[in-house]
């Protein structure tokens, strides 16, 4: 007998993993701020000449990676100006760094152009391609969806069942015949 799945089971999704990430970095410039973030990029004008966001947004991204926590102001003053802040990686912002590089491996693989991809990634110890690999615990490589069940989590929580609903489609009314109505009945 197989192990029961989140879709044998009546598991509520509103406490989803992938739709509480998507609302914290679920758009593009979220991504490109965190791809520059990640390049060491730390300064506001320097995100807006990489990024190429309009003012206005990149402020307001850059406020909402502070506030879910990803990146974290530091104050910063150049002689003769006024303080501004840099911002930087937290570690929750770090553990970003995979789900960027997927995007990005997809990305050269299905989008790049004919000359190929506009960037590679390499080991700094060895300068040897980086390439992203997924292990179960016991170390054994996993090569795609196909070899995953997914099971339920402490976090999931079942619905709540409904009472049966009535029949979808309402049956035609009964025929009566003239010997068996109520009116015939009285008339007799």
């Amino acid at each position: 007998m197989n192990a029961a799945t989140p879709g044998d089971l009546p598991l509520r999704m509103d406490n989803c993993s992938i739709e509480r990430a998507l609302g914290v970095v679920g758009e593009k410039w979220t991504f490109l701020v965190l791809r520059e973030a990640f390049g060491g990029v730390r300064r506001f004008a320097d995100m807006q000449a990489a990024t190429g966001a309009p003012r206005q947004v990149l402020s307001a991204r850059l406020t909402r990676l502070v506030e879910e926590g990803l990146l974290r102001k530091v104050p910063y003053r150049e002689p003769g100006q006024r303080q501004r802040d840099e911002y930087r990686l937290t570690q929750m912002g770090l553990d970003l760094y995979p789900t960027l590089m997927a995007l990005m491996w997809w990305g050269d693989r299905y989008l790049s152009d004919a000359a190929g991809p506009p960037l590679r990634i390499t080991h700094r110890d060895c300068g040897a391609l980086v390439e992203q690999h997924f292990r179960c615990a016991e170390g054994h490589e996993v090569s795609g969806p196909r070899e995953v069940t997914p099971v339920p989590g402490p976090g999931a929580r079942l619905r709540a069942t409904a009472p049966a609903s009535p029949d979808p489609v309402p049956k035609p009314p009964q025929a009566t015949s003239p010997a068996s109505s109520p009116a015939s009945a009285g008339s007799a």
